[in-house]
């Protein structure tokens, strides 16, 4: 290239580098996880210190502490099962059908979103308390939601259904309908083509959809303690149990549970996704 053309050149090269490059763009991301989300990790592992060993151990194993963290990632567990089941559900049908209303229900998805966990508690409540429209009808036959663990889970699956549903719905809709249609005229009947086609290829949103409603459940608050009735080691959250200790002024004992709710919480999300990437890798 001549002198000329590289003269006019250079500012055009220049102009690609308009945004920050590799480094600033590097430290701009460290600085903003380090002061928004190490930092209160760090100190969130840091207080239980002072209890040492013995006490951090004393904290986190009574009966009153375990029951609250087998009732919140027990619960958190089946209701992120039940909403992939019926997310999907929801997914296909927003997806493959027209109906009217259908923007309506679209909309309605998000509604756990948007509103206050207070507001979804309250509402919760007022359907399946004994005197509430639908836990009267429940209480004829036996059965019994509010006040109980089974509340805990129809609160979580009120909260995380949103986050399988938008999932799933994105990468059923690149899918198209050219796959089925193809295995079709291979012969293969309709529930062949979901279980060997379709299925396959959604699995990886799938459990990325189990997993975020899973950690949102496992850490919810709000919208539980309305429903639960909050009875120590029978519907008593762990989270609830967190606020209980804070009240009391200790915030080591606090801080002890918090800790083993953000391992159990890693562990299970890195889990998720090694399932995730080797669900990936066999499509």
């Amino acid at each position: 290239m001549s002198a000329i053309g590289l003269k006019f050149a250079a500012p055009l090269l220049k102009r690609r580098h308009v945004l920050p490059g590799f480094r600033l763009s590097l430290g701009f991301t460290l600085f903003y996880l380090t002061s928004l989300v190490l930092i209160p990790l760090l100190a969130l592992l840091l207080r239980p210190v002072s209890l040492g060993f013995d006490g951090f151990w004393h904290a986190i194993a009574t009966p009153r502490v375990l029951a609250s963290l087998r009732l919140s990632f027990g619960m958190a567990a089946a209701a992120a099962v039940i909403d992939s089941v019926f997310g999907l559900v929801i997914a296909w049908v927003l997806v493959r059908y027209r109906f009217p209303g259908k923007g309506l229900l679209d909309a309605v998805i998000d509604l756990p979103f948007a509103l206050p966990t207070a507001v979804a508690g309250i509402a919760l409540s007022s359907l399946y308390a004994p005197n509430g429209w639908v836990g009267k009808i429940l209480i004829e036959y036996g059965i019994r939601i509010a006040y109980t663990p089974w509340g805990v889970l129809v609160a979580m699956i009120f909260i995380s259904l949103p986050f399988t549903v938008r999932t799933v719905q994105p990468v059923l809709g690149e899918l198209g309908q050219d796959v089925e249609e193809a295995a079709a005229t291979l012969g293969a009947t309709r529930l062949q083509t979901i279980a060997k086609v379709v299925l396959p290829m959604l699995v990886p949103a799938i459990l990325t959809g189990a997993a975020m409603a899973l950690a949102r459940a496992a850490g919810e608050y709000g919208s539980i303690i309305f429903l639960a009735g909050n009875i120590p080691a029978v519907s008593e959250i762990a989270p609830l149990l967190i606020i209980t200790k804070l009240e009391q002024y200790d915030y080591a004992g606090a801080s002890a549970i918090g800790v083993v709710m953000l391992a159990a919480s890693f562990v299970m999300l890195l889990a998720l996704n090694g399932l995730q990437a080797w669900a990936a890798k066999r499509r």
